[in-house]
């Protein structure tokens, strides 16, 4: 089924605990998703549980964007 998702997410470097949203640039489900992320590029990958990356000696996590089916919501919208 045709799905889309959102254009942000969340992000949290687990170093520091703290939590920013970040734009998405690319998004595969269960597989990877590329944020930007205060100028920077991140590539997380999908690792069972959440997205993680690396950048700038830190580990960032991400749940991912929200997804949604478009077939549903086309009928409602």
């Amino acid at each position: 089924m045709p799905t889309e998702h959102d254009k942000v997410c969340t992000v949290t470097c687990t170093d520091n605990d703290k939590v920013a949203e970040a734009e998405v640039e690319r998004f595969e489900s269960r597989k990877y998703v590329d944020v930007w992320l205060v100028g920077n590029k991140i590539r997380m990958m999908w690792n069972g549980k959440a997205y993680v990356g690396n950048k700038m000696g830190f580990e960032f996590t991400s749940p991912g964007p929200k997804e949604y089916n478009t077939a549903q919501r086309g009928r409602f919208a």
